[in-house]
């Protein structure tokens, strides 16, 4: 049977990175994908919601986004969140949906998502020290030296192995961007 303290640290990484993995599906890599925009908040009906809860969004084909607002009425109020959002791309509103082309990636546009990916991988190991931080004063008060030590053991084994799965995502990532 697994510890608590451990079992609170291993759903505390999973949290954060499911959350990493998130991120990095909002980068655009030179293919429109959905992920792009369906978490854009928009005005409508009097309050904020996600794209993805108030229009269809779909690809007519690999550079563009088309996003149909299951109501007409809030068509321009879907239009302006897509111009204020900072994906790079202009949408083009026909009267019925809203068009994104996404413009192909330059070399310096890549770098510059290469350096975010890296930020991302950079935040999700801090996350990952301070809950592991967490844990550790958690098993701080331990009576037991065996079990304390093991524990401590334990606990920086799941740290070493979280900091590698974020680099192997981080690289992944990294090559997703960069290749044309």
């Amino acid at each position: 049977m697994q510890d608590p303290r451990i079992a609170g640290f291993l759903a505390d990484v999973e949290k954060i990175l499911h959350h990493l993995h998130g991120e990095y599906a909002k980068l655009q890599t030179g293919r429109a994908s959905a992920s792009l925009v369906e978490h854009i908040d928009v005005d409508a009906y009097g309050q904020r919601q996600a794209l993805r809860n108030l229009a269809g969004i779909s690809l007519s084909d690999a550079r563009t986004i088309v996003v149909q607002p299951w109501d007409r009425s809030i068509l321009a109020n879907v239009e302006k969140a897509l111009s204020q959002s900072n994906i790079g791309a202009s949408p083009v509103n026909d009267g019925v949906v809203i068009r994104l082309q996404m413009p192909s990636m330059t070399e310096e546009r890549r770098l510059q998502i290469t350096k975010i990916v890296h930020q991302l991988a950079e935040e999700a190991r801090i996350s990952i020290r301070k809950v592991r931080q967490d844990a550790h004063d958690a098993i701080k008060p331990e009576k037991d030296e065996d079990v304390r030590a093991t524990l401590q053991e334990n606990l920086q084994k799941l740290v070493e192995e979280a900091n590698e799965s974020v680099a192997e995502s981080a690289k992944k990532k990294e090559e997703e961007v960069m290749k044309i």
